[in-house]
């Protein structure tokens, strides 16, 4: 399935995002680019420009999710949900998990969006919640 994304670039050296593979067996998450030049030390966090605005088709809304290869250097990304209805900038909350000093270039990819459909739900409180095989186990149940 294809949907249609708006892009509208807020800024001329702005990246439209775009999949790396396309096809069957494409990719997930679309790279989102930075309009930004930064220097993240270990423990800093920062929000990245991309100079870019979405309007997502009724039903739709995106997650900004980590590249594996800013990830394995200690880049992790926060804050990533985009809801239907936001018009403003994209911008990518970036944080640096790492040991060591990473620099982020205009143009580089520093996030995937990855593109999910909205479901609505109707929370009901109860007293008591049914069985299940896992029940009330938590972090680490399964030994890892």
């Amino acid at each position: 399935m294809t949907i249609t994304v708006k892009v509208r670039k807020l800024s001329t050296d702005a990246v439209v995002p775009r999949y790396a593979h396309s096809g069957e067996n494409g990719d997930l998450g679309a790279d989102l680019f930075s309009l930004d030049f930064l220097t993240l030390h270990p423990g800093d966090v920062a929000s990245v420009r991309t100079g870019i605005a979405i309007e997502f088709p009724n039903g739709f809304g995106g997650l900004i999710e980590d590249r594996s290869g800013l990830a394995l250097r200690g880049i992790s990304t926060l804050a990533g949900v985009i809801d239907p209805g936001y018009r403003g900038e994209i911008r990518v909350v970036l944080t640096n998990l790492g040991k060591q000093v990473v620099e982020i270039k205009k143009g580089d990819r520093v996030a995937q969006l990855r593109l999910i459909q909205r479901t609505a739900a109707d929370f009901v409180e109860v007293s008591e919640l049914g069985p299940s095989d896992r029940g009330s186990r938590g972090f680490g149940s399964t030994g890892g």
